[in-house]
């Protein structure tokens, strides 16, 4: 299949364009009509067709800035930050951000859009929860959204086409995600006898319904990081691909060192200062191992793909499970330049894809469960005009090392440039950080604006998330 052929779905109508699609407004000048005024009419005149009148223009579209973003340092699970809900840490991500850009007066920004994979039922309105507790102005809207291991990316993209088509000025994106304090569901049948019992007309029909509990109704359904359509983990799904690709042991370790290595000097030199905020004692990712070395991680034993011969992945080159949370706040260039902000950078471009995992590697290994982005990036860039050259950074997602080796592999079989791997995760990435699943999507995009604002001069940036249910999401972040 070639890169201008479709798998899955595309979201080439998303208002966040390549720069060369992009119309922008300048300051002072109009980009469609304010939020709530949607109806076409002119002031007092009719908006029916026998009017006479020709339609309202479609609006311009607005740049949207990358102008920061505030995560905490993300933990293990069932450490620090065991007792700690979404809403806790969303909160403390969220309130960073506020103090750090003065966002504390009313109506500041239009909107928060961010989400959770796992979610309690006390998370159902979690976005709008996080504000009513947070410094924000509490008359902020609010809302959720969910795409796996895609959702901060995705709640990024959502709230940039908002500020792209001029129904808002800026907003925040991001999520957050625990996998200590994950929701335990009651047993299927425990819970069909009790809404048997409760359906039931009289005292005798729910002794009759209860008496059915049996001890093995009353363990429950704990979360499995599995998919429902194959009943694989998502390691396992990551190990079939690996040996689809060939990808070695020892490349994976060396991914996983360099990205520990990376991390380290990235905190040494004072890089996130300004994008971590302390939470619950720590100051720094605790998943984080400065000294690894690729000796070090080849003693580990493999965990995953051990029904097959030479298993290659560990604990070692694979993400951990992980509690943290990250936001990032957008802006059109006129509302950044009324509060005295300089933009670190500029999202240009977005593509989703989707590949069929559950019928197998039927493109010769291209359609594993985390492979999606195989078929985005090479979209995406035919769009954009762009090839892989043009960009000095690369930030791949790092779900597992083996994975984020055969996406590059992907690539090149699909007639993409080599990636020079030192612009790959410059600051290291999610085997050194940990991935809380729903907040590596702000996570990636507040580095990587950051990377490009202090490269200085202009510059591109490319983003790669694979993501649970076999999608992809990816973006392109300019600074010129």
């Amino acid at each position: 299949m070639s890169p201008s052929e479709s798998a899955g779905t595309s979201s080439s109508e998303s208002a966040v364009t390549s720069s060369s699609e992009s119309a922008g407004t300048g300051p002072g000048e109009s980009a469609g009509t304010s939020p709530g005024d949607g109806s076409g009419a002119s002031p007092g005149g009719s908006s029916g067709a026998s009017s006479g009148k020709s339609a309202v223009p479609a609006p311009a579209v607005r740049r949207v800035a990358v102008i920061g973003g505030t995560r905490i340092p993300f933990a293990r699970s069932d450490g620090p930050y065991a007792t700690a809900s979404n809403q806790d840490m969303l909160t403390a991500a969220l309130d960073g951000l506020v103090e750090r850009y003065g966002l504390g007066d009313p109506g500041a920004v239009g909107e928060f859009v961010a989400g959770a994979v796992l979610k309690h039922s006390r998370d159902f309105n979690l976005a709008r929860e996080t504000v009513l507790g947070s410094k924000l102005d509490s008359r902020t809207p609010a809302y959720d959204i969910q795409q796996a291991c895609g959702t901060g990316l995705q709640a990024v993209v959502a709230a940039a086409n908002k500020i792209a088509l001029g129904q808002t000025d800026a907003a925040i994106a991001g999520g957050a995600d625990t996998a200590s304090d994950a929701p335990l569901g009651v047993n299927d049948r425990l819970r069909r006898i009790l809404l048997e019992a409760r359906r039931a007309k009289s005292l005798g029909g729910r002794v009759k319904a209860l008496a059915q509990v049996r001890p093995s109704h009353l363990v429950p359904d704990v979360p499995r990081n599995a998919e429902p359509r194959t009943k694989l983990s998502m390691g396992e799904h990551a190990a079939v691909t690996a040996r689809a690709w060939g990808v070695t042991r020892e490349a994976q370790d060396e991914l996983a060192a360099a990205s520990h290595q990376r991390l380290a000097a990235a905190y040494e030199r004072g890089f996130f200062e300004d994008l971590v905020v302390p939470f619950r004692g720590l100051e720094r990712d605790q998943n984080l191992r400065p000294g690894s070395t690729p000796e070090q991680l080849a003693a580990l034993q493999p965990v995953f793909g051990l029904d097959g011969d030479h298993p290659t992945m560990t604990a070692g080159n694979s993400t951990p499970l992980t509690d943290g949370a990250a936001v990032v706040l957008l802006a059109s260039e006129e509302w950044a330049e009324r509060r005295g902000l300089r933009p670190l950078a500029y999202l240009t471009a977005q593509e989703t894809a989707a590949v069929d995992f559950v019928h197998g590697d039927a493109a010769g290994g291209e359609d594993g469960l985390l492979m999606a982005p195989a078929y985005a990036v090479p979209r995406m860039l035919e769009r954009a005009g762009l090839g892989l050259a043009d960009f000095g950074f690369v930030e791949i997602h790092e779900a597992f090392a083996s994975q984020v080796l055969a996406t590059l592999a992907a690539w090149e079989r699909r007639g993409l440039a080599t990636v020079d791997r030192a612009r790959l995760n410059v600051n290291g990435s999610s085997l050194a950080t940990g991935h809380p699943f729903a907040a590596t999507g702000a996570r990636i995009v507040a580095t990587l604006a950051k990377s490009l604002a202090e490269n200085g001069g202009s510059g591109r940036g490319l983003i790669s998330v694979c993501a649970a249910g076999g999608q992809g999401v990816t973006a392109i972040l300019e600074r010129t």
